[in-house]
């Protein structure tokens, strides 16, 4: 149990890898005056450019280096313990003479000079996707960006903006991200204007105020923790996210600011354990090795990476497994197993990086039951995965029978894979980084099609399945599948449902969860493990200490806060490493039980609590409106509301051009899930409390709740997504709406949103050789979102107008569906025309009924009524406009 010395010695490079860049942090912020420090490090890190032909005056160039040290100094007492006598495979932390420190490695990535620093610079020129002509230009040249601005001044430009448009020069892009900490209103960008400008010393107050927020942030992780290096770093890799997630991580050499700080220290982290351990497992760590990696020749050839890749298949099958009392419980299963899916993913990504003995940081992407691990190429490696893939299926054949899964796959990768320029005569051909993520893509589509390995053995059988149930239990209840073990409220589930079921109760009380090795004998502890791994959920008990022992023991692998953000603005850090795997859903509240005693929830048997989860016929009320006593207007219904975007493989593929890098794929990956994952479940929070998350993450989304918030969650969220890709036309995503009334079975429920979003991808209208997508389908209606939007926000508008100006009777309204029907038919029916006719005699005879009306009046208000809804509405937008009458007669209806 005890942590073994190969991963903490690969965590040290690791960290020292992630830290390369920590100068530029500090220099920017200006957060030392000390200058006879910053000039003898000068001297020592950074590279020199002669501007006279004497040589007198020589020019230090990136100077952020000269920083890395200065800046150490300032976390060194909140880091692990540094100043250990064994602190392999670096020297000691203070001695700067001792050519492979800590410290020096760290620094040393613009001159380095023996194997360790060679590492860490070659995992930083990889990451960046230079070859060795680029690099040394890059190297030797002064600060300045290609949007005009300094290293103080430059704001990060949005790689979303530039997809599809890589012709363009940088500063023809018009949006940038505010200098700020990861928070959920944060990942947004803003045009140039409002955060970037040329006053330097404001800027650098900027960086300051970032840092100093940084510095009082790193002292929040456990002290206890400190003792584990694997698990420390893991805390520290989330904490620099949050406050490195907008600082452009390169700005000399005219480079396009567009990749974070912490997405390219992130990538580094991964490649440089990766390459040590490569070279390190085969002995090859002097002399020779270093001047190989300097030359680039053969040593760029040889492949040294292994990058893994790992895809969760059946997760649908997994969260809507059905038996006869899931409806009963559907709330709370639903989030339990959607976490579970998520923590699926997550745990499965651990065992890898466990069994290979790499840290936290070797995994770059991890979002939506997809994740990607950097290994390095040994034998061992690929005999370990191979392992881990049969104890993956092992468990995924022994809990869900073989409909869902984890599958494994690994592509060989050497450095010069990683270019992400093509310098042959063809500005067509793929640059060598755009064929490696083919050829990832091609493995992965290939295990797909292999799932537990069934065609290389014997045919799978379940020889003992019927033997595994207890006749005095039976099946399962809540998935109608697996044996029966656990009494529940008078039902058998399995274990599996179980935990599921329990997950759902804990996550209204808990915002942590601990992994561990062997169990911590909680209350609140899964049954199963997952793939060996004990999984707790727990409060605050490990500030207290609790859990200090476990840490220091290596018992305690993770620790992960899940907890939802608490602020629009506020840096979503709370002294652990964080996941974004947990999902808002309604909670009940004084409110709610103040409109259930007035009969809002009339039918329902399941009564309201404060803190617990809505159920689900709860959520179908929510958006009936009082109108006086005990009376409710409006339809009791669900709304499901299903997307995702559209063309992203594409999107990775091509999105960028020959452009592309190792470390814009994970930001492209990691800013995606934020939106899904940070930024939605704040919205809900916020406007759309009644929202149940079924799944978000990676790229899209499965959402429940009352019909018409869906609706409009639907219009926010596209608007939202816009924004999030700095308006981009080239960068959408479609949407299927599904409207039911509340109690069908949620398998159904899924099915039914699943055809809406299939018919929303193929809405083609102008048959055009390539699908748009880009659409949304509503009430059986495909349309494009401007088209959806404009029924929502002009049309549904006037509508309600109308009625408040002239009354519309319910019957009236309702008859225009039927005139829509027939103005659909009217090129293959020409007669199908009159029903501009039957809309002026109805129009006509409802105005007759209100005696109140002069004959002036009338005319006036059936003219009104046939610009704004026979011509504005049916005329123009045809099947489309049914949208804005459901709307409307549903929010009528008594």
């Amino acid at each position: 149990m005890s942590i073994t010395p190969l991963l903490e010695q690969s965590s040290r490079i690791a960290l020292a890898a992630f830290l390369h860049d920590l100068g530029k942090f500090a220099e920017r912020g200006k957060i030392s005056n000390d200058v006879d420090t910053i000039e003898s490090n000068k001297h020592l890190y950074c590279p020199t450019q002669k501007k006279f032909t004497d040589d007198k005056y020589v020019r230090f160039t990136h100077v952020h280096a000269a920083y890395t040290g200065l800046a150490m100094d300032v976390i060194e007492a909140y880091m692990p313990d540094l100043t250990g006598i064994d602190f392999a495979p670096f020297g000691s932390w203070k001695t700067k003479e001792a050519d492979d420190s800590f410290i020096n490695a760290a620094a040393m990535h613009h001159k380095p000079q023996t194997f360790l620093q060679w590492i860490i610079a070659t995992a930083d020129r990889v990451a960046s996707g230079f070859d060795r002509e680029e690099f040394e230009q890059y190297n030797q040249a002064e600060e300045g960006t290609e949007t005009g601005k300094n290293h103080y001044t430059a704001r990060q430009l949005s790689l979303f903006e530039q997809i599809h448009k890589t012709g363009n020069n940088a500063q023809s892009f018009i949006y940038r991200y505010p200098l700020k900490a990861l928070a959920p209103l944060h990942i947004f960008p803003a045009k140039a204007a409002d955060c970037e400008g040329n006053d330097k010393q404001q800027a650098q107050q900027e960086y300051l105020n970032l840092w100093q927020s940084f510095t009082d942030a790193i002292k929040q992780i456990p002290a206890s923790h400190r003792n584990n290096w694997s698990l420390w770093l893991d805390h520290f890799e989330t904490l620099w996210g949050v406050f490195t997630q907008a600082i452009p991580s390169a700005t000399a050499f005219n480079v396009r600011p567009d990749v974070s700080l912490y997405d390219h220290s992130r990538v580094t982290a991964a490649l440089a354990t990766a390459l040590w351990r490569y070279h390190h497992e085969r002995g090859e760590t002097g002399e020779a090795t270093a001047h190989a990696l300097k030359d680039q020749q053969q040593s760029w050839t040889e492949a040294k990476f292994l990058l893994i890749q790992g895809d969760f298949f059946g997760i649908q099958d997994f969260i809507f497994a059905s038996g006869g009392e899931t409806n009963k419980r559907a709330a709370k299963l639903l989030r339990g197993r959607s976490f579970y899916v998520s923590l699926l993913c997550e745990c499965a990504a651990l065992k890898v990086l466990d069994a290979l003995d790499l840290p936290a940081t070797s995994q770059v992407i991890n979002a939506a039951g997809k994740f990607t691990i950097v290994a390095p190429n040994t034998e061992s490696a690929k005999t370990i995965l191979g392992q881990i893939r049969k104890e993956l299926d092992d468990w995924f054949l022994k809990h869900s029978w073989g409909q869902a899964g984890v599958g494994l796959a690994w592509t060989e990768a050497a450095c010069n894979d990683f270019r992400r320029k093509n310098n042959s005569e063809s500005t067509e051909k793929l640059s060598p980084y755009r064929k490696l993520i083919n050829k990832l893509i091609a493995e992965m589509e290939l295990i797909k099609y292999q799932r537990f390995n069934l065609c290389a053995e014997a045919p799978l059988v379940f020889n003992t399945f019927l033997d595994s149930f207890d006749n005095t239990k039976g099946v399962c209840k809540i998935d109608g599948r697996s044996p029966a073990q656990l009494a529940v409220e008078e039902i058998f589930i399995s274990k599996l449902a179980h935990d599921q079921l329990k997950i759902g109760e804990w996550l209204t009380r808990h915002k942590r969860i601990l992994i561990t090795r062997n169990t911590l004998n909680l209350n609140s502890e899964l049954n199963i493990p997952m793939f060996g791994y004990c999984i707790s959920f727990t409060g605050d008990e490990d500030e207290k200490g609790k859990f200090g022992a476990e840490a220091k023991s290596g018992n305690l692998l993770r620790a992960w806060d899940f907890s939802l953000p608490e602020s629009g603005e506020q840096p979503l850090w709370n002294g652990y490493a964080r996941r974004n795997i947990n999902a808002y859903v309604p909670i009940a509240d004084q409110k709610d039980l103040t409109e259930e005693a007035w009969g809002k929830y009339v039918n329902i048997e399941e009564p309201l609590e404060i803190d617990a989860t809505k159920t689900l016929n709860h959520l179908a009320c929510s958006d009936r409106t009082r109108l006086e006593k005990d009376q409710w207007q409006g339809i009791s219904a669900l709304s499901t509301l299903k997307g995702d975007v559209d063309n992203l493989g594409l999107i990775f593929q091509t999105g960028l051009g020959n452009d592309v890098s190792f470390s814009k794929t994970a930001a492209l990956s990691r800013q995606i899930n934020n939106f899904f994952t940070v930024y939605l479940p704040w919205l809900c929070k916020t406007e759309y409390q009644d929202t149940y998350t079924v799944f978000a993450g990676g790229d899209d989304f499965f959402l429940i709740g009352p019909w018409f918030s869906q609706i409009k969650l639907a219009e926010k969220m596209r608007q939202a997504f816009q924004h999030f890709v700095a308006e981009n036309s080239e960068v959408h995503f479609s949407a299927g709406i599904s409207t039911t009334k509340p109690g069908l079975p949620i398998k159904q429920l899924a099915e039914l949103a699943e055809t809406a979003l299939e018919q929303a991808k193929a809405h083609n209208p102008e048959n055009k050789e390539t699908l748009p997508k880009n659409a949304v389908t509503c009430f059986k209606q495909q349309m494009s979102w401007d088209k959806f939007i404009e029924q929502l926000t002009l049309l549904l508008p006037k509508l309600q107008e109308l009625n408040k100006e002239i009354n519309l009777s319910t019957g009236y309204v309702y008859g225009m569906l039927n005139l829509i029907e027939m103005a659909e038919k009217v090129d293959e029916k020409p007669e199908k025309a009159i029903w501009y006719s039957y809309f002026a005699y109805r129009t006509a005879r409802m105005l007759e009924k209100k005696k109140q009306l002069t004959e002036k009046q009338r005319k006036s208000y059936q003219a009104e009524l046939a610009k704004e809804i026979a011509n504005a509405g049916i005329k123009k937008h045809g099947g489309n406009y049914r949208v804005s009458l459901f709307c409307y007669l549903y929010q009528k209806r008594d």
